[in-house]
């Protein structure tokens, strides 16, 4: 089923990079009750409280960008697709300049054209479709035609919001169920289902 797919996007952190970012201890460091998104958090403050705790995330997600690892399988995953001709994307909550540090540090950056890279300043934060959707329009193919790869319950949210198809990786288990059409444990795992 997954073959004949043409359109791809993945999340990044954690989906095609290994998950290294510690968001109690972000929400910690800039005063964020722990039930609460941070994006949506800082969204809600007034802009000169919001500008500082801005700087310090982007400062600290930085240097993650820096030190970033590739995913096992990721880099095969994403190769295998491009020789297929699939048309690829990202769809991040990470910064646009910090996705394309991150993909540079794995080596994935000839990969995904710029303008296919969008982060949470070119579209709505997920969980919320409008990435994806912007995807479809872009591509010019319906929803029902992309496949989102993420490893948390927002990507997958995403995905049955725009009508996309939902994968999630990088978890031992599924706890998503009724979110997910289909899960691998990694991307190698993924690749082998292609």
């Amino acid at each position: 089923m997954l073959a004949r797919f043409k359109h791809w996007i993945f999340d990044m952190d954690g989906t095609l990079t290994l998950a290294v970012h510690d968001f109690e201890a972000i929400k910690r460091a800039l005063a964020i009750p722990p039930q609460q998104d941070i994006l949506h958090h800082l969204a809600a403050l007034p802009e000169s409280e919001a500008a500082a705790k801005h700087a310090w995330l982007l400062a600290h997600e930085r240097e993650l960008a820096l030190t970033a690892q590739p995913a096992p399988g990721a880099i095969e995953l994403v190769h295998a697709l491009q020789a297929r001709d699939c048309r690829l994307g990202i769809l991040t909550r990470n910064a646009h300049e910090l996705a394309l540090l991150t993909l540079q540090a794995i080596g994935l950056g000839d990969c995904f054209a710029t303008a296919d890279i969008l982060g949470r300043d070119e579209a709505p934060p997920k969980p919320h479709p409008g990435g994806l959707l912007h995807f479809a329009e872009r591509w010019q193919v319906a929803p029902n035609e992309l496949v989102m790869v993420g490893d948390y319950r927002y990507d997958l949210e995403c995905a049955r919001a725009a009508g996309a198809f939902s994968v999630l990786v990088n978890l031992a288990e599924n706890p998503w169920p009724e979110l997910v059409d289909h899960f691998a444990v990694d991307c190698a795992a993924l690749r082998q289902a292609l």
